[in-house]
């Protein structure tokens, strides 16, 4: 993109100073901008996506959700198995939705996707979830995907705040245990991405599932995110001291000081394996780290996370943009090596960047996340099909099937364990949020 990087200087020294809760309102003009961007969000999060999954995801004959659809909207569930990660974004999805709602088909989406983590995925004798069931059930593959883990915990406690279910939260507590128990690193801090089923180390190239590395910022940026959402609800002075943690952690160790991108694999001693570049992962830890610095109450670890997020914002801006404001999907140390641009780096980035705006005040961060919605709703919303396109290529076009390493071909997905309702969903709710604090939106309320 040309648009040249904005300089910190003392724009971020000043955004560290100011009250970290308390966002300032926007001035005039930008409010109509915030106005209308969050109006277009909440339309879209309510008029498209929701309706979305609530057509056309539910496996009627086997409970559940389908396992795979593709762009063409075919339905391709067999042999593909049902996937505790799509059960818990749709879980968090439908739960966050009726909490801000409160309409009764979210609720009954929420408890059905529910009924399908703990009926499915929930492992009867070493506890945690399954990364994946046959429709009876039946385990295909148990191994404890750390990053499968968090995100039931993330979406176990979404579920509490909306409903009050206690067993609900105990199940989240239950997961935590268990991760603090047997993937929690005492010698070098942080957690190792992959265990056995019954919670062991195995060989480190035993999984696959995010680049074979003993640790990944990949789970620690959602082990961060999974924390604070619990931390929401359950106060443990146990859980907070290894959120602080965590917390740092990122900070000095997944985040490279010099470059402000994210170091995607290290080995247990945290160090890098490789030099690639996930410019969607960059913008989505921005405000994840803010926000988790808040929820631990901590003004100083919070102005550091606001600095950080900001410098990031920057980079990506510079680095990983197109000049039609799509982000590319990985990069290197020379620039874009993909610039195929996914769904959920474009969701990443719209909130991103309406957070730096948020801390620093400065025009040219709205106009960037303005930009990234109208990249999404010029590209990206199937307005045939309803949702979001999963992959486009740098000049827009859908990828309607995905290159295998064998040289074949697949149907790219619509619906799978990867593709689900929770980044676009969540960056809406966002959206909206952060405009109503901005003083440009007014509370969600329920449909009449």
């Amino acid at each position: 993109m040309t648009t040249p990087r904005i300089l910190l200087g003392g724009l971020a020294l000043a955004a560290c100073l100011a009250p970290v809760d308390t966002p300032a309102a926007a001035p005039a003009p930008e409010q109509a901008q915030l106005a209308r961007l969050a109006a277009g969000a909440e339309a879209e999060l309510r008029g498209d996506i929701l309706p979305f999954w609530l057509r056309n995801s539910r496996d009627r004959e086997h409970g559940g959700f389908h396992s795979f659809i593709g762009e063409d909207m075919a339905v391709r569930d067999d042999p593909i198995p049902h996937g505790a990660l799509l059960t818990s974004r749709i879980l968090w999805t439908f739960s966050a939705a009726y909490r801000l709602y409160r309409e009764p088909q979210y609720l009954e989406m929420a408890r059905w996707a529910y009924a399908d983590l703990v009926g499915r995925f929930v492992d009867g004798k070493y506890g945690g979830l399954y990364w994946s069931a046959r429709a009876d059930g039946t385990p295909v593959d148990a191994h404890k995907q750390v990053y499968g883990q968090v995100f039931g915990i993330y979406a176990l406690s979404e579920y509490y705040r909306a409903t009050g279910e206690k067993a609900a939260l105990d199940q989240a507590k239950a997961i935590y245990s268990l991760i603090e128990a047997n993937a929690h690193d005492p010698v070098n801090g942080g957690y190792f991405d992959s265990l056995t089923r019954d919670w062991k180390r195995g060989a480190p190239d035993r999984r696959r599932l995010l680049g074979g590395a003993p640790k990944s910022q990949n789970s620690h940026i959602h082990i961060l995110e999974g924390f604070t959402n619990l931390l929401r609800v359950w106060p443990d002075e146990g859980l907070r001291a290894r959120q602080r943690e965590l917390v740092l952690l990122v900070m000095t160790r997944i985040i490279d000081p010099h470059t402000h991108h994210l170091v995607l694999f290290m080995k247990d001693d945290w160090t890098p394996i490789g030099d690639e570049v996930s410019y969607g992962h960059d913008i989505e830890l921005s405000w994840l780290l803010v926000e988790a610095t808040q929820v631990l109450g901590d003004p100083a670890l919070t102005a550091r996370a606001r600095a950080i997020a900001v410098q990031i914002a920057d980079v990506t801006r510079a680095e990983g943009v197109d000049a039609d404001g799509g982000v590319y999907s990985e990069g290197g140390p020379k620039g874009p090596t993909n610039m195929d641009k996914e769904w959920w780096e474009q969701a990443e980035a719209a909130v991103g960047f309406l957070n730096a705006y948020q801390i620093t005040g400065a025009p040219a961060y709205l106009a960037d996340s303005r930009r990234s919605w109208r990249f999404i709703q010029d590209r990206l919303v199937d307005r045939v099909n309803g949702d979001w396109h999963n992959t486009l290529t740098r000049d827009g076009t859908v990828i309607m099937r995905s290159r295998e390493s064998d040289g074949g071909s697949f149907p790219s997905a619509k619906l799978s364990v990867w593709k689900c309702p929770y980044h676009n969903s969540r960056s809406c709710m966002e959206i909206v949020e952060r405009a109503r604090e901005l003083g440009a939106a007014p509370a969600a309320a329920a449909s009449p």
